[in-house]
């Protein structure tokens, strides 16, 4: 199915709504609000919606192509500030887009379902599992579903995401932080750490790491190679790693530490290299 742009923002924008009308309500969503929530797919391939929407002479500073999307963006930010207590938290909600436009490409259901089943069909039962970049739960719901007794403790760092999430999975621990923000007593732990991990050269700032050995130092350097090692960190002896990633976290040279690391701490059970274009 063609990427529709329009459509895409206009289920963001209603998912947006449903999620400060929850918030303002104080109260958990209908059959009908739930799969508005569940629509909610993050901007990314949304860039424009960075661009000025504050009154219509700002379209003036729009590019043609998208000026179809000049009336649901101004929608859209006036819902989130007439929503914000004042304007620093308006700010802190775009700060947030502005780095959902960037990272914000959700996992396809077939992968997701796949992965648990497969751990199922191995008689893996996880009862604590953590989910260190949860997006909308795309694995939240298969692990769930194959064990509605799990308890899972999630972290989404984008706050509109992570609002959403904690509407949808209001029985459990949703963290609207980052996984770096993890504390000690909940590492060697958890049976299952499973995502679709976030990747790219981007620093993460995790005391433990920064002054720790010089494998853990270059680890915290890229958030790839930083969520593997403090995924292991997470759980318990016998508990299971199952991430996705990009291919240079077992390709690049740079990485041979954690990858050294990766393999002093745990055991390899299965790498599967995905199409390239699965995610596009």
């Amino acid at each position: 199915m063609a990427f529709n742009r329009k459509q895409k923002l206009r289920d963001n924008i209603e998912a947006v709504r449903t999620a400060f009308t929850l918030d303002r309500e104080r109260r958990t969503p209908t059959e009908r609000e739930r799969a508005l929530l569940e629509r909610y797919c993050g901007f990314g391939g949304l860039k424009c919606i960075l661009n000025p929407a504050k009154e219509l002479a700002d379209a003036v500073h729009w590019a043609k192509s998208d000026l179809e999307l000049f009336a649901p963006t101004v929608e859209l930010h006036r819902i989130i500030r007439e929503n914000s207590r004042d304007e620093t938290e308006y700010k802190r909600y775009v700060d947030s887009l502005k780095a959902s436009v960037l990272t914000a490409f959700y996992t396809p259901q077939a992968i997701t379902d796949t992965i648990v089943d497969v751990l199922h069909d191995k008689k893996v039962r996880p009862k604590l599992v953590l989910e260190p970049s949860a997006g909308m739960g795309a694995f939240i719901a298969p692990v769930l579903s194959d064990n509605p007794q799990a308890e899972v403790m999630a972290f989404e760092k984008d706050l509109l995401t992570g609002k959403m999430l904690g509407h949808l999975y209001p029985q459990q621990k949703i963290r609207t932080e980052g996984f770096e923000k993890i504390e000690k007593p909940f590492l060697n732990r958890f049976d299952l750490a499973i995502s679709n991990i976030p990747f790219g050269d981007i620093a993460v700032f995790d005391p433990e790491y920064t002054n720790g050995s010089v494998f853990k130092k270059i680890a915290a350097r890229k958030v790839h190679t930083y969520f593997f090692l403090k995924g292991l960190d997470a759980v318990r002896d016998g508990g299971i790693v199952a991430f996705i990633t990009s291919q240079g976290v077992l390709d690049t040279e740079g990485n041979g530490g954690t990858r050294y690391m990766m393999m002093r701490k745990a055991d390899l059970v299965s790498a599967i290299r995905l199409p390239n274009n699965l995610f596009t």
